[in-house]
């Protein structure tokens, strides 16, 4: 019984320093992840899913990109479909666009747009670069890929990060609510 308590007091105290917060430094760091606000998005060229090579320094108005797990899964398909929904509000009122942004091929790509009627542009990032360049975390303790969406200005400066697997829709009010206060300042 002493070995056993003694053994566990030696593991809880071993272990405390994974509950220690993480030290703070420069966005540098190896462990920092995420494009972060105010910084220039990197440029990428990636195919949508009607052959279209979709540059991002080309597109000069404002940006939604969002990074989602997969194609054709539940919290993906909202995610698609609410942006999709929307699509008409932040073009016009925003003048914005959107891009959706995963791993799959461009078949996949095809498949997943046709299925959901989707009117944006959704990007095939085979090998997951432009998922690498903007360091968008894994999710679920690295099990999948995360979903994050990034709000960008006309000159590709990055204006809002949001980092939420679970609630695939609220991406949408978060990248509208940003949007409509870039056009508020943009005034």
């Amino acid at each position: 019984m002493k070995l056993s308590i003694a053994l566990l007091l030696s593991t809880l105290v071993g272990s405390a320093s994974a509950f220690a917060p993480l030290p703070t430094s420069s966005a540098s760091s190896s462990w920092a992840l995420n494009l972060a606000v105010g910084e220039t998005a990197p440029d990428f060229a990636l195919v949508d899913q009607n052959g279209k090579t979709v540059k991002r320094s080309a597109i000069k108005k404002p940006l939604v990109v969002y990074f989602y797990p997969a194609d054709s899964t539940p919290g993906c398909t909202v995610q698609a479909q609410t942006f999709d929904a929307r699509i008409n509000e932040i073009r016009k009122q925003f003048g914005a666009e959107v891009v959706g942004i995963s791993g799959q091929g461009v078949e996949s790509k095809q498949k997943f747009a046709q299925d959901l009627g989707l009117s944006f542009s959704i990007l095939a990032d085979e090998g997951d670069k432009v998922r690498s360049a903007f360091k968008v975390p894994r999710a679920a303790f690295g099990l999948f890929p995360g979903r994050v969406t990034y709000v960008l200005d006309k000159n590709g400066v990055c204006q809002m990060v949001y980092d939420e697997l679970a609630d695939a829709a609220s991406h949408v009010d978060k990248a509208a609510d940003t949007l409509k206060q870039l056009k508020t300042v943009k005034r």
